[in-house]
């Protein structure tokens, strides 16, 4: 069951007059995709948790920003790379600069279902890790479908190893080798492994 958390009324009551609807209509929306989310505050920011952390919002001078903490997983790639503590739809001034209402809903709502399903972020592995080489059996299926390989060599490291990880977490070979025929029909249509969770490009 959903629960508000008075400190967020007493935050978005607070900020700049500005930031007042943008901070009501990003919660609104939260509500709307997730409606078992929990409020609460983290480093003195409003944020959302369901099974987790969720998403968070944060009201500045002239800005406001609104964040998923898996956001690699739902974009596609991380945006707090690029935009640092933007969040992840930049500095949002109006209503105007946030996507359609039913987008972001569509958002809160794979943001939910992959804390529902258990999936963590991938590991954030240095450049100049070493990279871990293939299973065997993995490396030899790939072998015989160039289209697979392919698409997993363009892959990023954490991609890759979301691949590695879930082939190699099988405790039976049955299971195993279903998996290994799922990865390689995903691969070979340049799906990561986690694409049932991204928005439509």
């Amino acid at each position: 069951m959903a629960t508000k958390d008075p400190r967020i009324d007493a935050y978005i009551a607070q900020s700049a007059p500005f930031a007042q609807p943008i901070l009501t209509h990003l919660r609104k929306v939260v509500h709307a995709g997730c409606p078992g989310v929990q409020e609460t505050l983290k480093w003195s920011m409003p944020h959302f948790d369901y099974k987790g952390m969720m998403c968070g919002m944060a009201a500045f001078k002239a800005h406001c920003s609104f964040g998923f903490w898996k956001a690699e997983i739902l974009f596609g790639h991380d945006k707090r790379e690029e935009q640092e503590a933007m969040g992840h739809f930049g500095k949002i001034s109006s209503l105007a600069d946030l996507p359609p209402e039913q987008d972001l809903i569509g958002y809160v709502r794979k943001a939910a279902a992959l804390n529902e399903a258990g999936i963590k972020n991938p590991r954030n592995p240095k450049a100049n890790a070493k990279r871990e080489p293939l299973p065997d059996f993995f490396a030899q299926a790939l072998r015989s479908n160039r289209k697979a390989r392919e698409h997993l060599e363009r892959f990023s490291y954490s991609q890759r190893k979301e691949y590695v990880d879930w082939l190699s977490e099988a405790k039976r070979d049955s299971t195993r080798e279903q998996r290994l025929a799922t990865t390689l029909e995903w691969l070979a249509a340049g799906k990561p492994r986690n694409w049932k969770y991204q928005p439509p490009r």
